[in-house]
């Protein structure tokens, strides 16, 4: 990695404002059962989460740096968030920072880092999968204070009512500490329903300790001899292009089949016997 003064002050530019990095990486399909074990994870000591995203058929909300979703947590509080990315922090009003789940993060990867901005609120035990089913609409997830944070940052309203729901999406999560990581791992295995798997690893550090832990949390991963996923992309993308996909697909109708009243088919097997 080059050194000097073309990278002083790099990284603490590319988290000026927010509060926290969060530095992600996803491990190859062919590498995900080993590392899965080197961490000792299995389904007996995770959180088992079921995602619910949210977007147009032409995904148009991901198109805008847009997520909006919903997750349930068996044995857990549940939630909704709405998240922006990029975000500028200056630009983002202050009167959101009043909410205890308002964060503004950097979400980074070996390849970038991007500054988001998400506010999360919890959902009544329930709701979330009766908006799934179609009995309530997708508003009831979300709360006006989110509402407004989503009206305020798209810059216009945004119908819900437009919307579809993408998924669920079946996720199983630990969190983990390994000596040779000085940060708490936070593991999340996503399996979509063709049984497609996405395996991230993360860590959390304060925005001063960026340069330290991006470079910290590489070195553990090379340590564990995980390869670099050449194709990595968020879990977002990864999902929703998936539902959404589904979504595009025609349903392929089965034609009817024709019932004899009950009499003629009785006389018939009379007949035929």
């Amino acid at each position: 990695m080059e050194r000097g003064a073309a990278t002083r002050d790099k990284v603490a530019d590319a988290v000026a404002g927010a509060e926290a990095i969060e530095i992600k990486a996803t491990i190859p399909e062919h590498q995900v059962d080993g590392a899965l074990a080197r961490l000792g994870l299995t389904a007996k000591n995770d959180e088992r989460r079921y995602i619910y995203f949210f977007d147009t058929p032409d995904l148009a909300l991901l198109g805008a740096g847009i997520v909006a979703r919903a997750r349930r947590v068996v044995g857990e509080a549940h939630d909704s968030t709405v998240k922006f990315r990029p975000v500028n922090p200056l630009e983002v009003e202050r009167r959101w920072r009043k909410f205890r789940d308002f964060k503004i993060e950097v979400d980074a990867s070996e390849a970038a880092l991007v500054k988001a901005a998400s506010f999360s609120m919890p959902v009544a035990k329930g709701l979330i999968k009766r908006v799934a089913q179609g009995e309530m609409p997708i508003a009831a997830v979300f709360t006006e204070a989110q509402e407004k944070f989503l009206k305020t940052m798209a810059g216009r309203a945004i119908d819900l009512a437009s919307l579809a729901v993408l998924g669920p999406l079946m996720a199983q999560r630990w969190q983990v500490e390994d000596r040779a990581c000085p940060w708490p791992i936070t593991a999340e295995l996503w399996r979509r329903e063709d049984n497609q798997r996405m395996v991230e690893v993360s860590i959390k550090a304060p925005a001063v300790q960026a340069a330290v832990a991006i470079g910290g949390f590489m070195a553990f991963l090379a340590e564990m001899g995980v390869e670099r996923d050449r194709d990595q992309q968020t879990k977002t993308r990864w999902a929703l292009e998936h539902y959404a996909a589904k979504l595009a697909r025609p349903r392929v109708r089965e034609a009817p089949t024709k019932k004899k009243p009950v009499g003629r088919a009785m006389s018939e097997l009379a007949r035929a016997g």
